[in-house]
C-alpha cells in the first residue's frame, strides 16, 4: 500500500483520527504530569511557557478534534505544527548528544526520543490537511520565538544538569530549530506561492 494512501486514512479517517487523538491526550496528560516538580516552583508568569512538548501536544489534540468535525484552525494548526516539529527534534537531539556526553544510555531518554520522535512526525504526517496562513504564521513565530526567551534568558528550560553545563550551545540550536520549523510550515507556499491571508 503506498504511504500516501496510508496517510491519508490516519489523517481522514475519523475511527483513525479518534485513536489518534486519545494516545496524543493520554500522551500530554503525562507530559504535564512529567513537569509537575519543575512547575510546582515555577513562578506564575511563566507556568504556560515551561511544559512545552505537552503544550504542543495539546495543541495536536485540539486540530484533530477540529479535523474530527470537519473543520480547520489555522492558527492551532500552525502551534501544532511548529511546536511539535521543534520540541519534537529538540528533545530527540538533547538525548542523543546527553548519551553521547555521557557515554551512557538511559532508559528515559530513549523513551523520551521514541515520543518526541513520533511528535515531529505527526507534525509532517498531519501537514497536508491543515490550511497555512498569514496569521498563522504570524502567531506560531511569535509562541515559538518568545519560548525561547522564556527559557534561556529567563532560564525556564527543562531541569537537567546537561542543558545548564551547555546552555549557549542548546540555545543557539534552539533558536535554529524555531527558524527551521517555520520554513517547514511555509513550505506549501514555496511550492504554489500562494498565500491563505485568514
Amino acid at each position: 500500500m503506498p504511504l500516501k494512501t496510508i496517510i491519508n486514512a490516519l489523517i481522514y479517517n475519523k475511527i483513525a483520527l479518534w485513536i489518534l487523538l486519545i494516545c496524543n491526550l493520554a500522551g500530554t496528560i503525562y507530559g504535564y504530569i512529567w513537569y509537575d516538580t519543575q512547575l510546582s516552583v515555577t513562578d506564575w508568569q511563566f507556568l504556560m511557557f515551561v511544559p512545552d512538548s505537552p503544550t504542543a501536544s495539546l495543541f495536536l489534540c485540539l486540530v484533530i478534534l477540529a479535523f474530527i468535525a470537519n473543520k480547520n484552525i489555522a492558527i492551532i494548526e500552525a502551534l501544532a505544527f511548529v511546536s511539535l516539529f521543534k520540541y519534537g527534534v529538540w528533545a530527540v537531539l538533547m538525548n542523543i548528544i546527553m548519551f553521547i556526553d555521557e557515554r551512557q544510555i538511559f532508559l528515559n531518554g530513549l523513551m523520551l526520543i521514541f515520543s518526541h520522535g513520533i511528535m515531529a512526525i505527526e507534525a509532517i504526517i498531519f501537514y497536508p490537511r491543515m490550511k497555512v496562513t498569514v496569521i498563522g504564521l504570524v502567531v506560531a513565530m511569535i509562541w515559538v520565538f518568545h519560548n525561547d526567551v522564556i527559557d534561556y534568558i529567563f532560564k525556564q528550560y527543562p531541569y537537567y544538569p546537561f542543558i545548564e553545563q551547555h546552555l549557549s550551545a542548546i540555545a543557539y540550536l534552539s533558536m535554529w530549530l524555531s527558524i527551521i520549523a517555520i520554513l517547514l510550515y511555509l513550505w506549501r507556499t514555496f511550492k504554489s506561492k500562494t498565500f491563505d491571508h485568514f
